[in-house]
């Protein structure tokens, strides 16, 4: 028996050690919205607004009214999210945020955060929210260099490689984001759209936003990861 599980010990150790490197969960259940926080600042002077995130058909939709952002209780770093999305009816505004922390930061509603864009044919665009992020060609990408910043009024909008790779509206998207130390990576239906690095932030929640267009999620996907795909 010593013999027999002196064999088997350096497997169970490799498949522990890869199994410790990579754990997959959802980050939605399909019911309800355990697990998610709402802060929709409208709510506060009018609690008995309808609420802009529902459960429905499975699927976790953000109404895009009032505007507001649903967020993880949990904060997460070194991950790769995977978020299958479509515009519900006419396509409009909507995003991801990652790293997010302190809420309504920015214009009174926004969470200090990286956004990565969701709007309608400009998917994978970064925006600065009180958190900074860098990519190659930034002057061509981001305006001229004196117009920088992450506050109101600065220039935060970080263009992405490729406009246009959403499907047609009505078919899902894949929207595949990895965060890992100070880079930020995204594809969208298998298309590199955006590569950041120096990011300001390394970990925070994960956040939707509604802002305006109805957007429907069926899979939230969460796994950690040690390297970023290619």
């Amino acid at each position: 028996m010593k013999t027999i599980y002196f064999f088997f010990l350096p497997f169970v150790i490799l498949y522990s050690v890869l199994g410790a490197r990579e754990k997959s969960q959802s980050l939605f259940n399909g019911k309800d919205l355990t697990g998610w926080t709402m802060d929709i600042p409208a709510c506060d002077k009018k609690p008995d607004l309808p609420k802009p995130f529902i459960v429905r058909d499975g699927m976790l939709v953000s109404l895009g009214k009032p505007f507001g952002h649903l967020l993880t209780e949990k904060e997460f770093e070194n991950y790769r999210l995977i978020a299958e999305y479509r515009f519900a009816g006419k396509p409009g505004n909507c995003g991801v945020l990652v790293h997010a922390s302190k809420l309504r930061n920015l214009y009174k509603m926004y969470p200090q955060s990286i956004e990565v864009q969701m709007n309608h044919t400009h998917a994978g665009d970064f925006w600065c929210i009180v958190q900074n992020i860098e990519v190659p060609n930034m002057i061509t990408r981001r305006g001229a260099k004196e117009k920088w910043g992450i506050t109101e009024g600065k220039a935060r909008r970080i263009l992405n490689l490729t406009d246009g790779s959403e499907n047609p509206v009505g078919e899902w998207n894949r929207m595949q984001i990895e965060c890992l130390g100070d880079e930020v990576k995204v594809w969208v239906n298998s298309e590199l759209v955006n590569h950041g690095h120096s990011c300001t932030a390394k970990r925070g929640k994960l956040s939707i936003q509604a802002e305006g267009s109805e957007v429907e999620f069926r899979r939230l996907d969460l796994t950690t990861i040690q390297k970023l795909s290619k």
